[in-house]
């Protein structure tokens, strides 16, 4: 099913159903890479805090993947796992037969407006629809996108259909949550359908950087050099 040639770049799991790119040019290999196997929660260069708190996030994760209800917002800056674990939650789904949808919202956005482009070849109320109706809907970097009126109001129709729908939801963001609209804000808090979950770990490439920097005995540089 990863390599089936009509997902392309976009995890649209439903059988017999194409769907537009919305993954923002992440590779479908990428995509594929990021499973709760390859999840690195053990970053040995984190206090133990974040350790722990990523170890946690990565349960959470899990158990939503098994048994999607409500919603899942994975908060965190850039680089802290969160894309990755929503990645993850779609490969499980997709490898259990379950259908599932991952779109990169600014790159959604765009695709609906051009959507009423003459020349599009897809339409505004199909691509619209898939993300309010998907039986589950992965939102990856909600907030980076323009904070245009036609924008905000696009996600929130997004948002709120689902929300009064139940419809399994996980969203990533860099942004907290006050920096969010507050009628979206306001769902995404909703402790009767959502766990919102602030992943503690920084950027993993400062791990990346700190191991160049090891020395080991002897006061020779080690490969990373």
């Amino acid at each position: 099913r990863l390599t089936d040639p009509r997902l392309c770049q976009v995890y649209a799991l439903e059988e017999k159903t194409s769907s537009p790119d919305y993954t923002g040019g992440l590779e479908l290999g990428l995509l594929k890479s990021m499973t709760f196997e390859k999840f690195d929660y053990k970053r040995v260069n984190l206090p133990p805090e974040q350790r722990e708190n990523l170890e946690q996030a990565f349960r959470v994760a899990l158990d939503f993947a098994q048994s999607p209800d409500g919603w899942l917002v994975l908060m965190g800056v850039t680089g802290c796992g969160k894309t990755h674990l929503a990645a993850a939650i779609a490969n499980y789904r997709l490898q259990a037969g379950k259908p599932a949808l991952f779109v990169v919202v600014p790159e959604f956005l765009d695709h609906l407006r051009s959507a009423f482009s003459p020349e599009s070849k897809a339409s505004y109320d199909q691509l619209f629809e898939s993300a309010k109706n998907a039986p589950l809907l992965i939102m990856d970097d909600f907030g980076e996108q323009s904070a245009t009126s036609w924008a905000q109001e696009k996600l929130y129709q997004v948002i709120n259909y689902r929300y009064n729908a139940r419809l399994p939801t996980v969203i990533t963001t860099s942004c907290s949550l006050d920096e969010i609209e507050s009628r979206i804000s306001s769902r995404l808090t909703d402790i009767k359908i959502s766990n919102p979950f602030n992943i503690m770990a920084p950027d993993y490439r400062t791990d990346l950087r700190s191991s160049q920097k090891r020395v080991p005995r002897g006061g020779k540089k080690g490969r990373w050099g």
